[in-house]
């Protein structure tokens, strides 16, 4: 195999594995978030996490495929050292995820709390239900005795 069809073979594996991650995106879109995304990098993982074949001419291959064929065809004895690369990734991709996860996280938490602040300004307070002078934009209207009553619309 010559440098031209190593890199033909990979560009194939690519467009193949970006396929089936693309399958697993859309399988697993119905799910909650964080087993949606939890298998979303599983997948991400076990699909492009590469391992050395032959590290002097710096050759590398699918760690999952090397996996299969060494359990499958007993050819050699690199399952372990791909089945290894795979576990070190996916502790990192994990990692990775858990920083973002906690950042968005509270980023979220935070809009949410300012939502609530924001939804909380904008309702009258008991004081200013009693006092209509302090209600300038509530709507008032007169009843048949012309008296001032406050007309209060409730929220759904």
């Amino acid at each position: 195999m010559n440098e031209h069809d190593y890199m033909l073979a990979w560009g194939a594996y690519l467009v193949a594995g970006f396929g089936l991650l693309l399958v697993c995106f859309l399988a697993t879109g119905w799910m909650w978030r964080w087993l949606r995304e939890s298998l979303r990098i599983i997948a991400l993982v076990l699909l492009f996490t590469p391992t050395p074949v032959d590290p002097a001419n710096n050759l590398y291959a699918p760690a999952i495929a090397i996996t299969a064929m060494d359990i499958l065809f007993k050819i050699g004895n690199n399952a372990w050292r791909a089945v290894s690369d795979m576990a070190l990734i996916m502790v990192l991709a994990f990692i990775v995820y858990l920083v973002f996860a906690g950042i968005r996280w509270s980023i979220e938490r935070a809009r949410k709390k300012s939502q609530r602040q924001a939804e909380a300004a904008d309702e009258p307070t008991l004081r200013q239900l009693m006092q209509p002078s302090l209600m300038p934009d509530v709507d008032t209207r007169t009843d048949e005795g012309g008296e001032r009553r406050m007309r209060i619309e409730p929220r759904l």
